[in-house]
């Protein structure tokens, strides 16, 4: 990259995910003549951090701290408040930027694709974990929760997430930002029996230890497993993988020895079971499965079915990007189509939106210091109006835009909200965090 002029390099960066702050902080630490707008279309920044980590896993939503880092530069501005490709397009940008960047994540479920997934009760993870986080697409969901049975199908850290946050006292959720509309369904609901469901077998499961480690440290709620279902030792795994496959093994097997009268909540973790239909009329009165087998690699039905009666089924098979006018999207994959971060000149991808959801927080900083590799060898200053120019767009179509200060703002009401030792009461409406800022 060289300077034309003393003009900078204008980056913007749709998403303010971990994805889109590890791109913005690789660029600042290898270009100093550039400009930065990292755009979202909430009011609050950091993405999943804020509105898909857990609430009761405080310690990495504190990975906050470092993007809040990378915003204190002079160089970056977070712009909140602003929907690309409504607002906004594709297109207008890259008229205004040297370089575009979709970071925008993989916000949307994964369907199930079986019949009865429509019945009222059939709720995906990214709403479930949205409505209890405080996400303003989903805080008006209001699931019905004076049931006994829960189906969690997925075994993953999301599925696993959902399931101890059902299954949570009040007291063990005091120091969270659990939402309060959610607090008050959770913690007065008369559920005992939660399903914990997978296709495949414990060894295939993409939990890690701490999170599938949690569910054995519960008040209310005793985690059980079927003996005949758990291997005695970790033939057949990839040796990249036996520690954490093995760490997640001696879990299993501490939870055999459990019974389900230790405690008022059962939760079942199940393996080699296939989702095969809902069942009920408008609403879910039970799922039935398949049994299965793990053979060369691949899940294969045995024929056999069960039925498990419940009210509620919560899907967490996977994610998703939102398709943008103006960036090639494959659906197959459910991310932009790309080539290693890059779509065509002057426009990349980066984190889920990039490689679909695969991954931890983590594995978005290497992908970040790729993609900026990749802006900084391909792009070169223009003329282009970068943030003069989107300011000028904003003013013209009479939208009102969150900087970081505005943001900082409603964290502060946010943090005074809190009672107890709550370290803060979200707001899950865009109104009226506009209004602390007003």
């Amino acid at each position: 990259m060289t300077d034309i002029e003393g003009q900078p390099l204008w980056v913007a960066i749709v998403g303010s995910g971990p994805a889109g702050y590890y791109t913005a902080e690789a660029l600042t630490k290898n270009a100093e003549n550039i400009r930065i707008d990292i755009l979202d279309r909430l009011p609050t920044p950091f993405g999943l951090i804020r509105g898909g980590v857990a609430p009761d896993h405080q310690s990495i939503k504190a990975v906050a701290r470092r993007y809040e880092k990378t915003a204190a530069q002079k160089n970056v501005r977070f712009v909140g408040n602003l929907n690309i490709g409504s607002d906004i397009t594709i297109d207008n940008l890259r008229l205004l930027y040297d370089a575009v960047v979709l970071a925008n994540g993989a916000p949307q479920d994964l369907k199930l694709g079986l019949s009865g997934e429509d019945k009222i009760g059939v709720i995906g993870s990214a709403e479930f974990v949205g409505w209890y986080n405080s996400h303003p697409d989903f805080a008006s969901l209001n699931p019905n929760l004076n049931i006994k049975d829960v189906v969690v199908i997925g075994n993953g850290n999301v599925a696993v997430d959902c399931a101890r946050i059902l299954a949570k006292t009040a007291k063990e959720m005091a120091s969270t930002d659990l939402a309060q509309h959610a607090a008050k369904l959770i913690h007065t609901a008369p559920i005992e029996n939660i399903y914990l469901a997978g296709r495949r077998g414990p060894l295939e499961g993409k939990f890690t230890p701490k999170e599938l480690g949690e569910l054995g440290q519960l008040e209310n709620c005793v985690a059980l497993v079927d003996p005949k279902q758990i291997p005695n030792d970790l033939m057949g795994v990839d040796p990249k993988e036996l520690t954490l496959k093995g760490k997640n093994l001696n879990h299993l097997k501490k939870f055999i020895e459990n019974t389900s009268s230790e405690k008022p909540i059962n939760l079942h973790i199940m393996f080699y079971a296939s989702p095969i239909e809902i069942l009920g009329g408008d609403l879910v009165t039970g799922i039935k499965f398949e049994k299965t087998k793990v053979e060369a690699g691949k899940c294969v039905g045995l024929g056999e079915y069960f039925i498990i009666p419940c009210k509620m089924v919560l899907s967490a098979i996977g994610y998703q990007s939102t398709p943008i006018s103006g960036a090639p999207f494959d659906p197959k994959r459910g991310c932009f189509k790309n080539d290693n971060g890059f779509i065509e000149n002057g426009l990349y991808t980066v984190g889920w939106a990039k490689r679909g959801p695969s991954g931890t927080i983590g594995t978005n900083k290497p992908d970040g210091i790729a993609v900026a590799k990749l802006i900084l060898e391909q792009s070169s200053p223009s003329e282009k109006k970068g943030r003069t120019g989107l300011d000028e767009l904003v003013s013209k179509c009479g939208l009102k835009i969150v900087t970081f200060e505005g943001w900082k703002k409603i964290e502060e009401a946010e943090e005074n909200a809190a009672e107890g030792l709550a370290p803060r009461a979200k707001f899950s409406n865009i109104e009226d965090m506009l209004r602390i800022i007003d």
